[in-house]
């Protein structure tokens, strides 16, 4: 049974257990229902999300979930039409498109107050600069031109300022503002790829890329990467083999493992792309989260792509808040034509107020010092994390200790399944992710992906990887 048909099924049994309780009333958090319904913690969190829009809980942030005041019944009608009107035109091949967002809506969901949340992947508003934020955005609201239409490509002085980042000779023209990196991804895909063509992606990889290829009809085709990046001659011969155009990569802090690719392994990517005539997505995503003790930077591919090989994106939200959906995409020659009109009509443009409270950010003094003080607080909670598993789970279990970024990326012994020990921690409470979600084809893998920035403190990361500790013991069940 998939993860949507369970959400369903729960989502009714719920219901008749909720429907005559008093308003106000508790109803039984994630890892109640996780242990007693014995479901994932994405089904439980989808099951309370339909129940939430049929008015009959609420959920309060740092309380819980509750039962909403009695409402009128809804007139209820017959909507098992859509199921067939849904699903695809038999005779006609459309591609594989599909919409299975679960592992991303898993990253999205909140656990809950009770529940320590190793699985989230932006920052918690300790963390956050709220106060930079906050005068940034009464500043933008003042500015007269914030509440008119902003320029199709984004604000110039926001693109001038997204060239200079990036860095590489760019210009304002080789630059659109878009709604941060999954937008961007999307917007990417639609641009270069047509339904049915193959993508190269790295295995594992960030679950919003493997929704992002799905959703646009593209078929992913797993490259393995190592600790240096993708493998050159794997990522070679899947080129050649399906002639794939598309080549997408996260050479810096590659989420989940942490890896960097290193500058010779950026040389062979782009001798590689060059010569099979295909373009490198460059999800730059973690370039503003490094740690007090990260080593120079490599520059970013685009930098040394003259040619127009690389497309590559940059977004300010995983640094800021997850509300500042604001990013840059960037690339050189005939491609931005194509990229500029799939963001027209995917977005039409970024919203003037939220582009110029990101430019009031990136240009303040405190800008920064907040990347600084973020710095600082990653590699604390990052030491804290790394000492907690290897005394849990062992000095093996992590091969990389990333020195940027957001999380580690262990292995499990060879006893336990990820997926039903991540059930087990959300029963013991904590959340974490398996390492399925990270998988493109969708196969079994033995790691688990550990965050460190949605906790309240480092020192909530060490107790909760602790209190994993009695699971390893045996088989889970």
């Amino acid at each position: 049974m998939n993860d949507s048909s369970s959400s369903v099924e729960l989502a009714a049994t719920l219901a008749t257990e909720i429907d005559p309780l008093p308003a106000g009333s508790r109803i039984p958090t994630h890892r109640e229902l996780v242990r007693r319904f014995e479901v994932s913690a994405t089904t439980v969190s989808q099951a309370l999300a339909l129940l939430t829009q049929r008015g009959l809980v609420e959920s309060r942030p740092g309380a819980g979930t509750f039962r909403t005041a009695t409402r009128p019944a809804p007139a209820v009608g017959d909507t098992s039409w859509q199921e067939a009107a849904l699903a695809p035109t038999p005779g006609i091949d459309h591609g594989a498109r599909s919409f299975g967002g679960a592992a991303m809506l898993g990253t999205l969901s909140s656990p809950g107050p009770e529940v320590a949340d190793l699985n989230g992947g932006y920052l918690h508003p300790d963390l956050q600069p709220i106060g930079s934020l906050g005068s940034a955005l009464a500043r933008a609201a003042r500015r007269p031109a914030a509440w008119d239409r902003p320029p199709v490509g984004g604000l110039p002085e926001l693109r001038d300022w997204f060239a200079a980042d990036i860095g590489g000779g760019l210009g304002r023209h080789d630059v659109l503002v878009c709604g941060a990196g999954q937008g961007a991804m999307g917007t990417v895909l639609r641009a270069l790829g047509q339904p049915g063509d193959p993508v190269i992606v790295e295995t594992p990889t960030y679950p919003g890329t493997i929704a992002a290829v799905h959703a646009t009809g593209l078929r992913p085709i797993p490259v393995p990467i190592d600790t240096h990046g993708p493998v050159p001659e794997y990522l070679e011969e899947a080129v050649a083999r399906t002639r794939a155009r598309i080549i997408v990569t996260q050479p810096l802090f590659q989420n989940p493992t942490g890896a960097c690719t290193t500058p010779q392994r950026q040389r062979e990517l782009l001798r590689i792309a060059r010569s099979h005539g295909a373009f490198i997505v460059e999800d730059d995503y973690a370039r503003h989260m490094r740690h007090t003790d990260t080593p120079t930077l490599p520059p970013p591919l685009i930098a040394d792509d003259p040619d127009g090989v690389v497309i590559h994106i940059r977004s300010l939200t995983k640094v800021t808040s997850p509300n500042l959906r604001v990013g840059g995409l960037a690339a050189r020659g005939p491609v931005m034509a194509r990229l500029r009109a799939a963001h027209i009509i995917d977005t039409m443009f970024v919203p003037a107020p939220l582009q110029f409270t990101a430019l009031e950010v990136v240009t303040a003094p405190a800008w920064r010092r907040n990347l600084a003080t973020l710095a600082a607080a990653l590699t604390h909670r990052r030491t804290v994390a790394v000492d907690a598993v290897r005394e849990v789970f062992g000095p093996h279990a992590l091969p990389l200790r990333p020195r940027g970024g957001y999380h580690l990326w262990l292995r499990l012994p060879a006893h336990l399944e990820a997926g039903q020990f991540a059930a087990a921690a959300l029963s013991a409470g904590v959340a974490l992710t398996p390492g399925t979600s990270y998988s493109p084809s969708g196969e079994p893998s033995p790691h688990l992906r550990i965050s460190y920035v949605a906790t309240p403190s480092a020192a909530d990361i060490g107790d909760a990887i602790r209190r994993l500790r009695p699971l390893l013991a045996g088989e889970l069940t």
